[in-house]
């Protein structure tokens, strides 16, 4: 069997930078982002992000093989504004939104336990 063992698609190699952004020279204001050690979950996460953006006009990712847990990210933006932002405010908000869905998860888990206990 020539798939690779389970916990090295994702742990991150000494040397290995996570992230490897390249411009797109074909097309204005966009980039190329590669994305190590990450699958479907975080690229389409994000790609939906950055799509409520209205100052992004694509984003798209692909995932290159797989049996390897990597995917490319292109991510196209209107002029005088840097995909990279577009990036960042992006992960921020996804952050801030997982935050919060960790805070009310916890609430409930605990309102749960505290139900069971009556029981």
């Amino acid at each position: 069997m020539n798939q690779p063992d389970r916990f090295e698609l994702f742990l991150l190699p000494d040397g290995v930078k996570k992230l490897q952004v390249t411009p797109d020279s074909r097309i204005p204001n966009t980039i190329n982002i590669k994305f190590e050690r990450e699958d479907h979950t975080l690229g389409n996460l994000l790609r939906s992000q950055l799509l409520q953006d209205p100052k992004v006009l694509f984003a798209a990712y692909k995932i290159e093989h797989p049996l390897f847990a990597n995917f490319v990210m292109r991510l196209q933006t209107e002029e005088g504004y840097d995909p990279r932002e577009a990036l960042r405010n992006a992960i921020l908000v996804l952050i801030a939104q997982l935050e919060q869905f960790k805070k009310e998860f916890s609430k409930e888990w605990e309102l749960r336990k505290a139900l069971d206990i009556d029981d």
